[in-house]
């Protein structure tokens, strides 16, 4: 089993243990409630990420989160653009 990140949805921004090359990952919310993210990867050159992005997210979407969040820690890191 290995760690994924997960786009959207409650756990947005976790990394959470998935079995090996699912489709798809049911989350528990609460007590009863689960939520649906879809199985995706981020490719730059020869380089591939899988994550999980929330049913309720397009890929733009989930895209525009990620981008989002590097922005917010390229901006708050020590030595990042002020």
């Amino acid at each position: 089993m290995q760690k994924y990140l997960f786009i959207g949805g409650t756990h947005d921004g976790q990394s959470c243990t998935v079995a090996d090359d699912p489709n798809f990952a049911q989350c528990h919310v609460g007590g009863t409630d689960k939520e649906l993210y879809n199985r995706s990867t981020l490719a730059v050159g020869d380089a591939v990420v899988t994550i999980f992005i929330h049913e309720g997210l397009t890929q733009q979407q989930a895209l525009n989160v990620v981008v989002g969040y590097y922005k917010a820690w390229a901006i708050h890191h020590p030595s990042g653009r002020q």
